[in-house]
């Protein structure tokens, strides 16, 4: 065993804090998001990153970090107060609307830190070492959010505290797509286990392997749960994939030297808007949902691809 080898978090001990890296460059959304940050752009009336800290918090997190970059700012002034906005909401009686607005600083204490350039997701997960410490902590990617009804943090972080290790969010993926994911080789969970669902052990992760040389089809996806041993494994990282720093590296050293690692396979629904397919799929489906939209909605939709349909058939 190396004399890196790190002690696990003691058992028992859970996350209270959240890390959002968010200082990516957002190219694929250029030319929208050279002025408004990817994750402020908004699925029906909230922002993305409003779902993801919404999902902080009914986990039990109330210390969110925001990892930002350059122009960035306007990602904190989302959950800032507006007393001018606040007060003409509520001379007019839209309390509705008053409730809304106010609810976003309610959700939690926001901190930011600055990454000065974007080196990859080990790199930034770093910068929250000094607001972190030593406990472990959760991480959420700034550009996905689960299904309200079928939540998966809340059963990372319990399965976190009797692990004391990495505790990591899994989906499966068709075979021809494992390049583009960190993949985790794994095998049963063993019987102290059983009463969570869908768990697995981890053996083995590997950044974005080639399509004949993945160990399973099971992708890491934007959750974590990471002990403050993960720190020092960053440092001890060196440069992977596109010559960043991988936090599937470091969480891949630790296991290496004895930090177990486990993973929870998710079931429910996973909005991926990094993309801008994934981001209008969400949009569609989320305003579909509502009850207050969806049947409008959905009426319109069902005209609108119909009215498509036979413009194809007539092109034909």
């Amino acid at each position: 065993m190396s004399e890196h080898t790190p002690h696990a978090q003691a058992h028992g001990q859970r996350a209270t804090k959240a890390v959002i890296p968010a200082a990516g460059l957002a190219t694929r959304f250029l030319p929208a998001t050279k002025a408004v940050p990817k994750e402020l752009l908004p699925v029906v009336d909230r922002p993305v990153l409003q779902y993801i800290v919404e999902e902080a918090s009914r986990s039990g997190i109330n210390d969110v970090l925001l990892i930002t970059g350059r122009g960035k700012t306007s990602m904190v002034d989302h959950f800032d107060r507006q007393p001018y906005l606040e007060a003409r909401l509520e001379a007019k009686g839209d309390l509705e609307r008053l409730a809304a607005v106010r609810g976003t600083s309610e959700l939690a204490e926001i901190y930011t830190c600055r990454q000065g350039e974007p080196l990859g997701l080990g790199h930034a997960v770093s910068y929250a070492e000094s607001h972190v410490g030593d406990a472990p902590f959760a991480v959420l990617l700034g550009d996905e959010f689960t299904e309200e009804s079928q939540p998966l943090l809340p059963q990372m972080i319990e399965l976190q505290s009797r692990t004391g290790g990495i505790v990591l969010a899994f989906i499966e993926i068709p075979q021809d797509q494992v390049n583009r994911y960190g993949i985790a080789s794994v095998s049963d969970a063993g019987p102290e286990y059983a009463d969570v669902d869908n768990v697995v052990r981890v053996t083995g992760l590997v950044e974005k392997p080639a399509v004949d040389e993945a160990p399973s089809n099971l992708a890491v996806v934007g959750r974590y749960v990471l002990p403050g041993t993960i720190f020092d494994a960053i440092r001890r990282t060196k440069p992977g994939s596109g010559g960043e720093i991988q936090l599937t590296d470091a969480m891949a050293l630790l296991l290496a030297e004895g930090t177990p690692v486990h993973g929870i396979v998710y079931r429910g629904h996973r909005y991926d808007t990094g993309m801008p397919l994934g981001y209008l799929q969400a949009v569609v489906q989320l305003a579909s949902e509502r009850d207050d939209l969806g049947p409008a909605f959905t009426e319109w939709l069902k005209s609108f691809v119909a009215g498509l349909d036979r413009n194809a058939g007539k092109a034909a």
